[in-house]
Parts: C-alpha cells; structure tokens; sequence
C-alpha cells in the first residue's frame, strides 16, 4: 500500500483543517517547498497536495508550488483543489503532475470529465469526499444527496479507474478509520482506492493494511505525520504488516 504524505496548501501555508472547515485549521509550515523537502529527506516517494485556495475559488491558486515541489524535490506527486476545466487540469499536469484529482466537477460536469479521460486517461482521478456517506463538493463546504458508494459505482461505469474516498467527518480529527464503512466503499472498487481520513496511529495503519482489499492501494495520512505522532518510516513499516 503506497503512503500519501497530505500536503494542503492555504494562504501559501501548510496547513490541516479539522472535518474540512475552513475556519479550523492549523498551519504547521510556512513554506510548502520546505515542506515537501522535509518529507523526501525523510524517505517519501510521492505526495497527496491540495490546493485549498484553489477548492475554494473554483481554480487552481498554487500550481506555481507544485511547480517548485516537483522540479527541486523529484516526488511524485498527484494534485487536486479547484480543477473544474480542462484548461485547470492541463495546467495542473503541465506543472508536473503526474496524477491530477477531479472532485466537484465530476458531479457538476459530465463533459468535463469525459474530456479528461479522453485526454489523460489514467492520469485522472476522481475525489469522493462524504459527511456520513455522503457526497459532499466544493471544497467540502456543499453537500449532495449522492450516497459515495452509488457515486462510485456510477463513475466507474464511465471509466474512472481511480478513487480518493475521504471521510471528512473524521479528517483532521485522529481518531481512526470506519473500517466497516471503508471496507463496503472498497467493494464498490474495481479499481484503485486511496483512503484518507482520520489516521492517527500506528495501529490504524495496521488495521488498514489488515483489511487486504486488493483494491485499497493506498492512503493519505496528514496531521498525525506533522504532529509526529509517528514517523514516515515506522507508517511505512506498518502498512506492510
């Protein structure tokens, strides 16, 4: 299972916000290419970066910082926040992307990830993010009546091969993953889902890795890495378990 150091970016801070509320973050780096560094050093391989900003103006802000990350640090890194055109995905691929993260505007716009898939294929992924199972977009800040397992489903049958599910009612909060809840969303994946939400130990790594759902390929973990609860080697450890 790949590890996803979260990297969000908000008022050109490193910051985590608690259940995807704005006005309840915590910035823990001012500078998000010092950031990224910190984390190759440290024995990263890729990176989860979202451009807050982005998700709240409805286009991408910082892709001059993905820029930077990729070219002075050589991670791979997969980028999402504000890509609602196929002229903000292009961009965000230009700037070094190598996966790029559609979210509200594959549920607003059929078109537009059409295009997208057409154009980048396996270079897209789509963003499910659910308040107790369901869907929620436009940075989290508006909810649907889409259950996230049935939004799933529905966009595989269009082709999409990668999901990012977050549990936002857990984001930020540490307290461990619904595991009954993301076993059912694994499920509905035939695919690759990447899981975040919530992971503040060790033992919820374990207990990850102990599902073996051949479709959880991986898992973004933030505020517990920036509050050091444990190291990026030791989650590395612990996922293969």
């Amino acid at each position: 299972m790949k590890l996803y150091p979260a990297l969000d970016i908000l008022d050109g801070h490193v910051v985590r916000l608690s259940q995807g509320d704005f006005d309840r973050s915590t910035s823990y780096a001012a500078d998000p290419l010092a950031a990224a560094a910190q984390w190759a050093r440290a024995g990263a391989e890729r990176l989860h970066i979202v451009d807050l900003d982005g998700a709240r103006a409805g286009h991408p802000v910082n892709l001059e910082s993905v820029r930077a990350i990729v070219q002075e640090t050589g991670l791979e890194v997969q980028v999402g926040g504000g890509l609602r055109s196929i002229e903000a995905i292009d961009s965000a691929l230009a700037a070094g992307a190598g996966r790029v993260i559609i979210g509200t505007a594959a549920f607003n716009d059929p078109y537009l990830l059409t295009n997208a898939l057409e154009r980048h294929g396996t270079k897209i992924a789509v963003s499910v993010d659910a308040r107790k199972g369901v869907v929620a977009t436009a940075g989290w800040l508006e909810a649907t009546d889409l259950q996230a397992v049935d939004a799933i489903r529905a966009l595989e049958r269009r082709g999409v091969a990668t999901f990012i599910y977050t549990d936002i009612d857990r984001d930020g909060m540490l307290g461990g993953p619904d595991l009954d809840t993301l076993r059912e969303i694994a499920q509905a994946v035939t695919g690759e889902l990447i899981y975040a939400g919530g992971i503040g130990s060790l033992d919820d790594l374990r207990a990850l890795a102990q599902l073996e759902s051949p479709q959880l390929a991986g898992v973004v973990i933030g505020k517990a890495l920036y509050e050091e609860r444990f190291t990026l080697a030791e989650a590395s450890a612990a996922l293969c378990t």
